[in-house]
């Protein structure tokens, strides 16, 4: 079992950005469990969206509409909910986005981790926090080997940066404050997740199908860049776990994890079209010669101390991630149930060996 069902059961647990992508998989999968799930976070940020789409709301004890940046509505629903475990998702999660909104992109990654730790602080009975950041938060030197937890944090562009600073916040939170009230607070950060369910804006998989059921080809800004895809479900199961030891085992925990895919599955954005192009055989691609940007070109993630002390593993290589994300796609485009079709995709998640 990837997950321990019977230390979910029943328990409380606050997650902010429920109404996003990565949080609303995270919502289903907590309340398959049988956790008691209090969502935060703004209206869903796309339309159509996984949150709608997905029926996520019906399956949570509460679900708060609001700004992570509003520290008195945070800290009053925190305290309403009552939580054990606080996973926090919220974010302006988009590289491209925070070149446009810089400003918004820090107040939102990284006060927002301020005012979210400070509410933990204020809210008794929290024994653990998972702070979800982001592979981009290292220093990236554009070479060859995987990044460890312990490389220099940095970022060129203000998403990357404003992450960094999510993870120094953390620390000094941990060490100033949580530490001595017996608080559990982790950080962890994954690679680039793809999945059904995600209609956001410059994200490879979401613009192909956006090309896709337009029949225009995909613009492509940089097809040999190369990033650690995964599905979401794997960084999930990771957050799920890491939260499980924090409340069980305490302080050896409550460090920075990275849960990033194998080394096998760090491909160049070329070859994710030209699979995806194989599999649907009325797909097309060009490049894009306009002026874009920094991105990074080379990332990687080792995820060596999560595999040896948490026993995680990804279950899924990228083939079967991509191939999961295109049936949910077509299974929507059906007028498929998509609250029963992602919770079967989570139990065949559950049961890969």
């Amino acid at each position: 079992m990837v997950v321990n069902p019977a230390f979910w059961r029943g328990r409380r647990v606050f997650l902010t950005g429920h109404t996003g992508f990565k949080g609303g998989w995270l919502s289903l999968w907590l309340a398959e469990l049988g956790a008691e799930v209090h969502g935060y976070a703004l209206a869903p940020p796309t339309e159509p969206n996984l949150f709608t789409t997905a029926g996520v709301e019906k399956r949570l004890a509460a679900s708060t509409l609001a700004d992570i940046r509003d520290a008195a509505k945070l800290e009053q629903a925190m305290q309403a909910a009552r939580p054990e475990v606080v996973l926090h998702l919220a974010a302006q999660p988009l590289v491209r986005q925070s070149y446009a909104e810089p400003v918004e992109t820090f107040a939102v990654n990284v006060m927002g981790t301020v005012n979210l730790l400070e509410a933990v602080r204020r809210t008794p009975g929290v024994k653990a926090v998972v702070n979800v950041t982001t592979d981009k938060c290292y220093e990236n030197r554009e070479w060859v080997w995987p990044y460890r937890e312990n490389e220099a944090l940095g970022g060129h562009d203000p998403y990357s940066s404003s992450k960094a600073c999510s993870e120094l916040v953390t620390a000094a939170w941990r060490r100033s404050f949580l530490d001595a009230a017996g608080v559990q607070l982790a950080s962890a950060r994954a690679g680039n997740v793809i999945g059904g369910g995600d209609w956001a804006a410059d994200r490879l998989l979401p613009d192909f199908l956006r090309a896709l059921d337009a029949g225009k080809p995909l613009v492509v800004r940089s097809p040999q860049a190369t990033r650690p895809w995964q599905h979401v479900l794997e960084p999930l199961s990771g957050y799920l776990m890491l939260a499980e030891r924090l409340c069980t085992e305490g302080a050896a925990f409550a460090e920075a994890w990275n849960f990033g895919p194998d080394e096998a599955d760090a491909r160049p954005v070329e070859w994710i079209v030209e699979t995806l192009c194989a599999r649907m055989t009325d797909a097309t691609w060009q490049r894009d010669t306009a002026p874009q940007p920094h991105e990074a070109h080379t990332l990687r993630l080792d995820s060596a101390k999560a595999h040896a002390r948490l026993g995680w593993q990804p279950r899924w290589n990228l083939q079967r991630a991509l191939e999961a994300t295109l049936d949910w796609h077509q299974a929507w485009k059906a007028g498929t149930d998509m609250a029963d079709f992602s919770l079967r995709q989570i139990r065949a998640y559950e049961a890969t060996e």
